[in-house]
């Protein structure tokens, strides 16, 4: 795949390459300053309306050619106020710039969920936007890192690099990104949430490669593109410009963790050459964050090349990735303080352990392999195509066009065998029902790698590992026409979008002592009968557990039209959004195959629960959803801008949520409808920038997933129809203390509840789960270009583990530091830095979830969560050259 794609962006290259160059009509050169005090802003981004870009030298110089009777020239700086310049050009023409401090980016165009040009400042949207800078100094284990800075986000990354649960301003999910799609230059990882239960961030991890992240929260984003009612994060790439920017940046942390990451971008051909390329990816080992002897590896490459085209632009792009990450499950903890329990003196962080590692057993189809050493594996990539082209008399037009390929496996380690307490002594683990050992004499249990007993006091743990195989094909597109009169810009767009998913799942159990790193066990015994029988052969005490197969297709038509108007003092978006989804489902069936003869082996080790090819269920269904969008902006002041904007939105039913009552059915379905309105107030300047929202969501008739245990060691899913509300108010706050010093922070708090629980009538009014009311964060930053420092801590307040409110979670924080050095090398731009990142600095370990299967048992001296990552100390060192 690596090589077809690489082909065709080279194809592409060549094919654009014979375009034409316009010749330049004059020069524009000038100087860019910070205004307070003078100094050159060295590095900061010239660009001109045709799309050339250049950046400014060591003085702070700039000189850049133009082909057109006149130019908007931009200039733009990390940190610092945007400033455009109209320029009748004639000849050779200076022209100067001055830039103030942008303490929250507000003046920075944003692309997310807009087709005009559009800062975060005057948009009628909750927006916020982190530079590439600050993405990189965030980024430690996971997605959650960055996105828990974000108000209105609640992320847990207590799993690893993948799978964050990300939950948004109080609408019920259990995580994931079910009402954010996660989008890569403008187009989503996974168009259609809910063909399994595999989240966005499986497909793609963060590189040095990003210029920039970009999360819009409710209004208009639910009408472009992919669609959200809730928001939309979207990360930008960089690409290449007139002033070519490489960077190599070596990465080691405690627990075993080495990654190499590189970028290259510039001009590709001569001087007067307008095609650009920029490359980045990265390699990484890692043997933790927790230690189990399974390691993370794996690598990433993006690309693309751009060609400026007379009057818009076309950019070929493209991902290739074969990764294979750890996931971690929630385990037992001590039951009165969630903390880690601690056996034979060491502390126990996780149940996964590489002694299980290597399970194999007899299929129908063969010996199996099960390939949970690998954990959460995405293999494959997408190619993708933007172009744009301005038409002229306002006429622009505006695609993105995507093909997407992975072979993705979810392999994990669930929390427990299903049924029974979680952690069991070896007397228990005899009587509890659905082992089928009662009457059962002469128990031996010992160690499966050197036989001995184990002492009579040593706790057990049987658990489960579901493999889960989940190939996916993706085709999307998105086409937008617009025309701009006068003030108005009016957009008729449409996206497409067809998903082919399937979802093999095989479960299977084990037993091993309860300890970190634990050790497997086997046991044997004998019967009422009196034959000797083996429970446990190898540490399997389970190949009859489970198996399912099914496979998912979607298919997404959307057409929508938008007005946005920019005036003096007011700005409007309106709009609205008709889609048609429809999805077909085929289920086969699975039996139970009698795989061992030996007379000595329990029925539960001598079957096999596996696939008997029949087609059992084939349905298709479809629905059509409706949103509209308004949303308005007052300019108060060239500080302040007040905003409010309103929509009524829809989310489908996830498509494996859909039971159909008979073999074969075809059927429609009603979209889930949000409704949501937000008001709030923009403010700033060069000392102090301020953001605050209060908002109001409503969503009804919801079909809520659990994946839940069916009592018997089998896994099943568990859909509740509820609706729900939240109510909140988000404030950010940013100000510069002194010269170099700068104080941050933001503050959420959502009145979030059921308002219909269709099983259970006496859970309405309870909080939703998983989800804190207050959350917020603190930060002290120091930055001279020299040195660099900062400390950040995020308050999650207290939330509970299921809609029950049953089991509370306690409030705690998380915090981080950081520090560099920064030294000029060579000439020009050249420059080295070293830093050091404490991830977790205090070590909490708080609890982010409880056992999402609810394996939880009252009573119990163990209670099955999951906490934070522990602390964990990154160095590295980057060469921007």
């Amino acid at each position: 795949m690596k090589k077809t794609f690489l082909l065709q962006i080279l194809t592409v290259a060549f094919v654009l390459s014979q375009g034409f160059s316009a010749l330049a009509q004059g020069v524009i050169s000038g100087k860019v300053t910070e205004k307070s005090s003078g100094d050159p802003l060295i590095g900061a981004a010239v660009s001109t309306g045709n799309g050339t870009g250049i950046l400014v030298d060591i003085d702070g110089n700039y000189s850049i050619n133009v082909s057109t009777a006149t130019a908007q020239v931009k200039v733009t700086f990390t940190g610092y106020s945007t400033q455009t310049k109209t320029v009748t050009v004639s000849g050779n023409q200076t022209v100067n710039f001055e830039l103030t401090e942008d303490l929250m980016n507000l003046d920075e165009v944003v692309v997310t969920a807009t087709f005009g040009t559009k800062s975060q400042k005057d948009s009628p949207l909750s927006m916020t936007y982190l530079s590439a800078k600050q993405v990189a100094n965030l980024a430690a284990n996971s997605q959650a890192d960055v996105l828990r800075t974000i108000p209105g986000i609640t992320a847990e990354g207590g799993g690893g690099e993948v799978a964050s649960n990300i939950f948004i301003r109080g609408l019920p999910s259990g995580g994931q990104y079910q009402f954010n799609p996660l989008q890569v230059d403008g187009l989503p990882t996974l168009s259609t949430f809910g063909l399994n239960s595999s989240a966005h961030d499986v497909y793609f991890r963060n590189d040095i490669g990003i210029q920039s992240l970009e999360f819009v929260r409710g209004g208009v984003s639910t009408l472009f593109g992919a669609g959200s009612v809730a928001g939309i994060i979207n990360y930008n790439s960089i690409t290449g410009s007139d002033v070519s920017k490489n960077a190599v940046q070596l990465e080691w942390a405690t627990l075993g963790r080495v990654k190499a990451d590189f970028l290259s971008s510039g001009k590709l051909g001569g001087s007067d050459s307008k095609t650009y390329y920029a490359l980045s990816g990265f390699y990484r080992y890692d043997e933790g964050p927790i230690k189990t002897g399974l390691p993370t590896e794996g690598v990433q490459i993006r690309g693309n090349i751009k060609r400026l085209l007379n009057n818009g632009s076309v950019t070929i792009m493209g991902q290739y990735i074969d990764d294979k990450a750890q996931f971690y499950l929630p385990f037992p903890l001590n039951a009165a303080d969630k903390s880690r329990p601690t056996v034979g003196g060491e502390t126990v962080r996780t149940m996964q352990t590489v002694n299980a590692a290597d399970f194999t057993f007899n299929t129908p189809d063969g010996v199996y392999n099960s390939p949970i050493r690998d954990g959460v594996t995405a293999k494959g990539g997408y190619i993708m195509m933007k172009a744009n082209q301005n038409f002229g008399d306002g006429w622009a037009f505006d695609s993105k066009i995507k093909y997407a390929k992975y072979d993705h496996q979810f392999n994990l380690f669930l929390d427990g065998a299903g049924f029974g307490n979680p952690v069991e002594t070896q007397s228990t683990f005899l009587a509890t029902a659905g082992r089928g050992l009662t009457g059962a004499t002469n128990l031996a249990y010992t160690y499966v790698d050197n036989g001995k007993a184990l002492p009579s006091n040593a706790l057990l743990f049987e658990n489960r590992v579901l493999d889960r195989s989940r190939p996916l094909n993706e085709y999307v597109g998105e086409f937008n026409l617009s025309k701009s009169i006068a003030n108005h810009n009016i957009t008729l767009g449409t996206f497409l979008s067809r998903s082919e998913a399937g979802d093999v799942n095989i479960t299977y159990r084990y037993l091993s002592e309860f300890a970190d790193n634990p050790r497997l066990v086997n046991l044997s015994y004998t019967d009422a009968n009196g034959v000797a029988k083996k429970y446990a052969l190898n540490g399997l005490t389970g190949t009859n557990v489970g198996y399912s197969n099914q496979s998912i297709n979607s298919n997404k038509a959307a057409v929508y039209i938008a007005e946005e108007f920019k005036g003096e003092k007011f700005n409007l978006d309106a709009g609205i959004r008709i889609e048609k989804a429809m999805g077909e489902i085929r289920s086969y069936g699975s039996k139970a195959y009698t795989m061992q003869t030996d007379p000595t082996l329990a029925p539960n080790i001598s079957t096999v629960s596996w696939n008997n090819n029949v087609l059992t269920k084939k349905g298709t269904v479809s629905t059509t959803g409706t949103a509209i969008a308004l949303a308005g902006l007052y300019k108060v002041s060239q500080s302040l801008n007040v905003y409010a904007n309103f929509s009524k939105g829809y989310f489908f039913p996830e498509l494996r949520s859909v039971k159909f009552k008979s073999a074969y059915e075809t059927s429609t379905y009603k979209p889930e409808n949000i409704v949501s309105a937000e008001a709030g107030v923009k403010y700033g300047s060069s000392k102090f920038a301020a953001t605050a929202a209060i908002y109001n969501i409503a969503l009804s008739d919801r079909n809520e997933i659990n994946f839940i245990n069916d009592g018997q060691g089998g896994l099943i899913d568990d859909i509740q129809k509820v609706s729900t509300a939240s109510r909140g108010i988000e404030a950010s706050l940013n100000y510069n203390i002194a010269k170099n010093l700068n104080a941050s922070g933001n503050f959420t708090y959502q009145l979030h509840e059921y308002t219909k629980y269709e099983s259970n009538a006496e859970l309405v009014g309870n909080w939703l789960q998983r989800q804190p009311r207050t959350m917020g964060m603190i930060a002290l930053n120091y930055d001279n270009s020299v040195v660099d420092a900062g400390f950040s801590t995020n308050y999650i307040g207290k939330k509970y583990t299921a809609a029950d409110n049953v089991y509370e979670l306690d409030a705690y924080t998380i915090s981080r530091l950081d520090a560099g050095y920064t030294v000029n090398v060579g000439e020009g731009t050249q420059k080295m830095r070293f830093g050091v990142s404490v991830f977790n600095l205090f070590d909490t370990a708080g609890i982010t979830e409880g056992s999402p299967r609810g394996a939880n048992i009252e009573g119990s001296s163990y209670f099955v969560g999951r906490p934070e990552l522990p602390r964990r100390i990154f160095l590295r060192a980057r060469f921007d050259f």
